[in-house]
């Protein structure tokens, strides 16, 4: 008889052990979702999916909330909505985002037959400028594009590959960064643009860019949070206080907005 009541207390306390430790991790593991000053970007709307994004991807708690906040616990263009601070330098347009068909930003400035924001390009002169004085050179081939252009681009690429690929570097009409006249493509004016990155004026502005305002919006290795693969032509102007954090960061501008900006 002895025995048994040894084993049923035995049995009893690990049951209790093992209750206890759930309990404990399972607290623990949801406690840190909860809002503090560490992650004032919490959405507490948003806790389930913060919970499943970080199980699924093995990241960061922090890394999840922004991930999430982003909008990539969903494939890109679903659950989108309209554009994050329209007709400001902060706004945001990405694969989540979107703009109106007859949206046309304001402060725009004609610039040798292209539309380009005003501050931008007075910006991008002073950088074009210093860049001159180590003879250096580099020259904007693309900025401000219509619904119409982008879309007629975009369906001019479906002719020759699929909509997967093509998605992977061009934008569709309305989610396009050059419709809001902060966005510009670049090149030196002597090798195609594709091969900007082979050349001393991309490595200058990898360099120097953000003391400028401007960010490589769509660097190497972030595909899946931009949803672009590398473009090293390509410049977004965000301002030198958020382009210095994102460049000393290696970030991008989604998490940076989202961290920061969004409201």
């Amino acid at each position: 008889m002895n025995e048994k009541i040894i084993i049923s207390v035995i049995t009893v306390f690990f049951i209790s052990i093992s209750l206890l430790l759930f309990r404990g991790n399972k607290c623990e593991y949801e406690e840190v979702f909860k809002p503090n000053f560490s992650f004032p970007f919490y959405k507490e709307a948003l806790k389930e999916d913060y919970l499943k994004y970080q199980k699924n991807n093995n990241l960061t708690i922090k890394d999840s909330i922004i991930r999430v906040n982003i909008g990539l616990n969903h494939p890109f263009y679903e659950n989108t909505s309209l554009a994050l601070d329209i007709n400001k330098i902060t706004m945001l347009v990405n694969k989540y985002h979107y703009v109106n068909k007859d949206y046309i930003p304001d402060n725009l400035i004609e610039i040798n037959g292209l539309l380009i924001n005003k501050e931008v390009y007075e910006s991008y002169l002073k950088m074009q400028e210093d860049m001159l004085k180590e003879n250096l050179n580099i020259r904007i081939i693309s900025a401000y594009r219509s619904y119409e252009y982008q879309e007629s681009l975009y369906n001019n690429y479906l002719k020759y590959e699929t909509r997967s690929l093509v998605d992977t570097y061009s934008a569709r009409a309305g989610y396009s960064e050059h419709h809001t006249g902060l966005a510009i493509d670049i090149d030196n004016g002597k090798l195609d643009y594709n091969n900007f990155y082979l050349t001393k004026e991309f490595i200058w502005m990898n360099d120097n860019a953000y003391k400028y305002g401007f960010i490589l919006r769509y660097p190497k290795d972030k595909e899946k949070i931009t949803g672009y693969k590398y473009e090293p032509w390509h410049y977004r102007y965000v301002g030198k206080e958020i382009a210095t954090y994102i460049k000393k960061n290696n970030s991008t501008y989604e998490e940076y907005y989202y961290e920061f900006l969004d409201k």
